[in-house]
């Protein structure tokens, strides 16, 4: 944890046995941590079958360059019909990017998918992913999971957030810890 003891910006990775079926070898970004409450959106987690292109066709947003055909994410179980973009904070909507950390922020509005398209006033940001709901905790129920050894933390980096491989996301995550993925236990302790 951070300083004040919140981990805004960091990384969780779901250790095995986490017994939420919508979490299995989960990784999330911290977007917002505080003592009320605490807000991630999951990195590893596609919709199947459904596209970036897709989304912003549904939504009626007309695209005027080439948009690869990234997969949209499960961002979390809350509110799984409100998207959120993450992206490098190249791109700015003011009041309306929340700034993450690690040149990472966060945007929920129908700009940051317009300029995504290209079809925005402001610039695309050069990296970005989709996501639809969030997950969420209550105070102090975060804590309360890192120290029962449901989650592990590590500093994120941009290729981890924002690459594609999300097969790959969960044992790259741990990988960063130094932690083979093979030696985890599904059963949690303490000593």
């Amino acid at each position: 944890m951070d300083d004040a003891g919140f981990l805004r910006g960091q990384m969780l990775i779901a250790m095995p046995g986490i017994g939420d079926p919508r979490f299995e070898r989960a990784v999330l970004l911290v977007c917002a941590h505080d003592a009320q409450h605490a807000m991630g959106i999951a990195l590893n987690r596609p919709v199947d079958g459904l596209t970036v292109p897709d989304l912003l066709k549904r939504l009626e947003i007309k695209s005027t360059i080439e948009i690869p055909p990234d997969l949209v994410l499960m961002g979390g179980p809350v509110e799984t019909d409100r998207g959120f973009v993450l992206h490098t904070d190249d791109y700015d909507a003011g009041d309306h990017s929340l700034e993450i950390g690690d040149g990472v922020a966060l945007t929920a509005t129908r700009e940051v998918l317009e300029a995504m398209a290209g079809a925005g006033a402001a610039h695309a940001p050069r990296r970005a992913l989709l996501a639809l709901g969030y997950a969420g905790w209550g105070p102090g129920q975060l804590e309360r999971e890192i120290r029962e050894n449901v989650w592990l933390t590590c500093t994120p980096d941009e290729a981890l957030v924002f690459d594609a491989d999300h097969l790959q996301k969960w044992s790259r995550a741990l990988a960063k810890l130094g932690v083979d993925p093979e030696r985890l236990s599904a059963v949690a302790g303490s000593a």
